[in-house]
Order: structure tokens, then sequence, then C-alpha cells
């Protein structure tokens, strides 16, 4: 497990320590690879016995739309960031790539767990994840934007890593600017990561952490990019 470095409990998974066999080994949390159900199972509770409480896991469709966590444990609905004020709901945001983003407001106690993914970033997930944990904030509280509000952004596949064709790196930076970068041979490619840390900073957060591990890089992470068929980890975050 990898500290997220927040005020609250918030971590980001590995490979070790679960139940799946290859290709899925071993503590892949996602219920829609292939892996075999019962071993998804055992991997959700040992993360639920690392958060200290029961685990709602995102069901992504790299979109933006936001689900509100009311009782621990909830069965999500697709979603691609969930938020709760509700002490003792942890949140999970799987990844094997895109970008796991973990949010706390220490104004509220509200958490958000948030899977940013290219298309999701584009059409505003961040914004959209933000946007909710600032209704919580109530009305009269939004002057302050996200003034307050802390992050730690997870390990991704790198700009050096994630070539895309120079049509979609031009259409994500007109955007994102900063996501405009280059491989190691010099073809186009995104980093989405450090496109993401910019956001936060002009939203207003007051502490920005990011991972530098690249999922490709690092054989002690999932990576669909790298491997193909493959399991996913995940970020989570508790509500206290």
């Amino acid at each position: 497990m990898l500290d997220a470095g927040l005020g609250v409990r918030a971590f980001f998974t590995s490979r070790a320590g679960g139940a799946s066999v290859a290709p899925f080994d071993s503590l892949n949390v996602a219920d829609h690879v292939g892996d075999d159900p019962a071993a998804v199972a055992r991997n959700r509770e040992t993360v639920a016995r690392h958060a200290g409480a029961p685990v709602t896991f995102l069901s992504a469709e790299h979109g933006i739309a936001v689900a509100r966590i009311s009782r621990p444990g909830e069965v999500a609905q697709t979603a691609d960031a969930l938020v709760t004020d509700v002490p003792g709901v942890a949140l999970a945001a799987i990844a094997a790539d895109c970008v796991p983003v973990l949010m706390h407001d220490p104004t509220t106690g509200a958490v958000a767990a948030v899977h940013a993914g290219r298309e999701g970033l584009f059409s505003g997930v961040i914004d959209n994840a933000v946007a909710s944990l600032l209704d919580i904030r109530g009305v009269g509280r939004h002057s302050r934007g996200a003034g307050g509000m802390h992050a730690s952004i997870g390990p991704s596949v790198c700009g050096r890593c994630y070539e895309v064709p120079a049509e979609m790196r031009a259409r994500v930076a007109a955007r994102h600017p900063s996501a405009f970068t280059s491989t190691r041979t010099g073809t186009p490619s995104l980093d989405l990561g450090r496109a993401i840390e910019t956001r936060l900073s002009q939203l207003g957060f007051e502490q920005i952490i990011r991972s530098r591990l690249c999922t490709v890089e690092t054989d002690t992470l999932f990576s669909h990019r790298r491997d193909g068929v493959t399991g996913r980890f995940a970020g989570v975050v508790v509500c206290e």
C-alpha cells in the first residue's frame, strides 16, 4: 500500500498481497476484467481491512458523472467520481493507467475518489468532483473556490509512455495545455497527471501531492497499456 499523504486515511494499492492468479496477480480489485469473482471479493476484503471500513468501489465509464455515497459499503451507480461527507464511508477509484485522484476538504470533512482518464479529464470530471465538494460546503461558502482542499494524484501512465496520435494530443492540449508532451523517442504523447495537477492548482487547491510512479514502467502496479489482460489497483480514501 502506498500512503496518499492526505489528512485522512488514504492510500493507493499495488499488485501485491492478494488472492488472484496470473495475469491478475495478485491484488486485483476489478470485477470486470475476467478474474475469478471469489478472488476479487477476497481482494476487496483485504483493501477494506486496510481502510478500516467497507469500501465503495466506483464503476467507471470514462465520463464525468459523480455519485454521492451516503452509507458504508453502498454499491455505487456507474460514475467516474464518488463523493461523501458521511464518516465511516470509504471510497475507491480503480485504474490501470488512467489517473486515480483522491480529494479531501478539511472544511467539511468530505472526500472524493476520482477516475480521470483522457476523455474524462477533457470533459471535466475533475471540475465536476470539485463542484460536488463545493456543494457540500453549502451556499455562501463558495467564494473561496476550492481553497483549503487537498488532493493526492496517484500512479498513472506517464508522458514518456502515453503515446497518442498528434490530433488527439492537440485536442486535449487545447483544453489542458500542460498535458502536451512527447515520448522518449519524440512522438506525440499526453501527461495526464501533470494536467490534473495544473487544473487542481487553478481551482485553488491548497495542497497537491502527485505520485511520480508510472504504471507502465513499474511492474508492482497494474498496467493495461503494458500487459493487455491484467487487473486494476485502487486509490482509497476514508471519510473521518
